[in-house]
């Protein structure tokens, strides 16, 4: 599977704003103006569970966040979209965390959207750019403890346990991927 990266509208200071693509979806940076869509998508308990849900105010300083990010370090969320309709089904993307100098993937999907593999789809999309385009060497991935669908994503892209931990109070295994064990499974993987 192939991503490819399109440059976006409202381009940050000094960074490109990528807009990835598979062929089933599209990703594109977050902005404020996803405020309504993010806390709906996190309305849901089953979806929540693991990451928490968002009031209004959560979610707008949330996202400016994000937009800071993107603007910062040229990566963040992303919105993922259906290419056939252009719903957005959930988020995925990087976050740079400076507590602990790690770039971390993550993903959620709105619930009617689970058991389609575009949560491996759309994180292989931005594996591809994350260790491609940034450069970047490991990429780390949080699991809370008993979010088995995630860990079942991490492990189908070749993540492996590093640590166990604690991010924002709540117990996790952290996985980790390098730039060449994602090269060596890409070589491996049927397209």
């Amino acid at each position: 599977m192939e991503a490819t990266t399109d440059s976006g509208r409202d381009l940050p200071p000094g960074g490109l704003r990528p807009v990835l693509t598979t062929p089933r979806l599209r990703l594109r940076p977050l902005s404020e103006a996803d405020t309504d869509w993010w806390v709906r998508l996190h309305t849901d308990d089953q979806v929540n569970q693991f990451v928490g849900a968002y009031t209004h105010r959560q979610a707008a300083v949330r996202l400016r966040d994000i937009r800071q990010q993107w603007v910062q370090r040229g990566h963040g969320l992303c919105a993922v979209e259906l290419t056939s309709t252009g719903e957005a089904i959930g988020r995925s993307g990087l976050n740079w965390w400076e507590t602990l100098g790690e770039t971390e993937i993550g993903w959620t999907f709105a619930r009617a959207h689970w058991g389609n593999g575009y949560a491996t789809e759309a994180a292989r999309a931005v594996l591809a750019w994350g260790f491609g385009a940034l450069g970047i060497g490991q990429i780390t991935a949080m699991i809370h403890h008993g979010n088995t669908a995630s860990t079942t994503v991490a492990r189908r892209l070749g993540f492996t346990p590093l640590r166990e931990d604690s991010v924002l109070g709540r117990s996790c295994t952290v996985y980790a991927l390098s730039s060449d064990d994602f090269a060596a499974s890409e070589d491996r993987t049927p397209q």
